[in-house]
Parts: structure tokens; C-alpha cells; sequence
């Protein structure tokens, strides 16, 4: 094969492989959310804009659906999301949800505390390291550091 043929085959492979990260993500999602958040609203239109057509409830209480998936305490946010069999809770930044994905760790899910600034669906600039963790049965380990 001549070098413009492989050229070719690489870059082929390459888009591919870029394809795919975003293709790992399921195609729907549940959020549950307060009714006034606008910020999750913001989430949940980001989501969306990756092709995860996503179902709002805003009529249950919050604090069992964290409760019922064993989040830690402390550790909670403005929303949940339940996607693929996992638990998303917060402004999780969206490399995280697809390394969630990609990886299929053994956890219950994924979350990051508070309502960061400069995080999907929050206003102004990041400030800091974003500590992602993972948990299962209300215990928590790191994830991932953005």
C-alpha cells in the first residue's frame, strides 16, 4: 500500500475511534431534579446535545432517590441521573460520564459534590480540581481528578 493509502486507512481509524467514545453512552436518561433548577436544566440540554435523549421528574422527592441509590452522605448534589444502569449524581463534567461508560466499573455510580463553578450546566469559570468519585452501599473512592 503507497503512503497516501495509509494515510488514508489512519485516518479512517482515527475518526472511528472518535466516534466511539460518544457512542458509548446509552441513548436515554431519567433525571430527577428539583422543578425551579434551571441549572440542571442546562445538564440535562448538554446531555441531550450528546444524543441521550433525557426524561426530567421533578414531582418526587430527591432525597430518596439518593437514599435509594445508596449515595454517600455529604457527597450529594442538585440532581441524579439514572443511565444505563448507573447512577450519575451532579454536574458530573461529561468526560467523566464517558469514561463511566467506556471503563463499566464495577460501582453503583458517579458523582461530584455541590454544584462546582464552570461545570456542565453552571455559569462561570472553573476554579480548582473537580474530585469525581465512585460509590457503592453510601462508601465512596476516587474516580477521576479533572
Amino acid at each position: 500500500m503507497n503512503r497516501f493509502g495509509s494515510t488514508l486507512m489512519l485516518s479512517a481509524a482515527l475518526l472511528l475511534g472518535a466516534g466511539t467514545a460518544q457512542a458509548a453512552l446509552p441513548d436515554k436518561a431519567t433525571m430527577f431534579k428539583n422543578p425551579e433548577c434551571g441549572c440542571c436544566d442546562e445538564y440535562a440540554r448538554q446531555l441531550e446535545a450528546r444524543g441521550v435523549a433525557v426524561t426530567l421528574v421533578d414531582d418526587v422527592e430527591v432525597g430518596r432517590i439518593k437514599q435509594r441509590i445508596g449515595l454517600p452522605r455529604g457527597l450529594g448534589s442538585c440532581h441524579t441521573i439514572r443511565m444505563g444502569g448507573y447512577a450519575i449524581e451532579g454536574h458530573v463534567p461529561f468526560e467523566a460520564v464517558e469514561a463511566l461508560f467506556a471503563e463499566r466499573p464495577d460501582t453503583r455510580g458517579i458523582g461530584l459534590a455541590g454544584m462546582p463553578l464552570g461545570t456542565p450546566g453552571m455559569p462561570g469559570p472553573k476554579q480548582g480540581d473537580w474530585e469525581v468519585y465512585r460509590f457503592q452501599d453510601g462508601e465512596a473512592a476516587p474516580f477521576m481528578t479533572l
